[in-house]
């Protein structure tokens, strides 16, 4: 039995973070372009994404990084808008998958996204054995010691795992980790990657 690791955002679930930057625009009514032109993935929010600062500190960052005051509330709602929808090609083939395999899913995110998406989803999630998430388990991808740590925790070896990923960078640290990993850049990819797995 082969243990399936998959990301989420872009491989279970659509994910568009215009449409985070639209709506604090709008609450802080200045121009998207601000958003853009300043918004990094910086020490910040990989500290958010481990837990090791809660959502208030991290808006209280973004604040300055955008020279903007929102409230709490407002800063959550665009958060939060940054999912679209499950990709149906992939959610169907989850309990199929689950049946024959163990199933698992492994997201760099934070507390506000994760209680999103398992309130929104929860049914096109529920195939999944657990869902790792790096806030809770305080290690993030690439690193490939978060990857043997996830592992460890699934009780699987690495080369009896398969991981998908739409992030290159994370790819590599799975690889480096010995697990089998391969890149997906669009919902038709994933797809074509798992539907070999109901005949193993």
């Amino acid at each position: 039995m082969k243990f399936i690791l998959l990301d989420l955002g872009n491989v279970v679930i659509g994910v568009d973070f215009r449409r985070v930057f639209t709506s604090w625009a709008n609450s802080a009514q200045v121009s998207e372009k601000r958003f853009y032109e300043r918004w990094a993935l910086d020490s910040a929010y990989k500290q958010h994404e481990v837990g090791a600062i809660d959502f208030a500190e991290y808006t209280s960052h973004l604040g300055k990084k955008f020279d903007i005051t929102l409230s709490i509330e407002a800063w959550q709602k665009g958060w939060n808008d940054l999912w679209t929808s499950p990709f149906p090609s992939v959610i169907e083939l989850l309990p199929q998958l689950r049946a024959r395999h163990r199933l698992f899913a492994f997201s760099n995110t934070n507390d506000t996204h994760a209680n999103c998406w398992r309130s929104l989803f929860a049914q096109e999630l529920s195939p999944f054995e657990e869902i790792y998430v790096s806030s809770e388990i305080g290690r993030r991808k690439p690193s490939p010691d978060a990857y043997l740590d996830v592992c460890q925790r699934m009780g699987a070896l690495p080369e009896e795992v398969l991981f998908i990923d739409d992030t290159m960078e994370n790819i590599d640290g799975a690889l480096a980790a010995g697990i089998d990993a391969h890149h997906s850049k669009t919902e038709a990819d994933v797809a074509n990657l798992l539907r070999p797995l109901l005949s193993s």
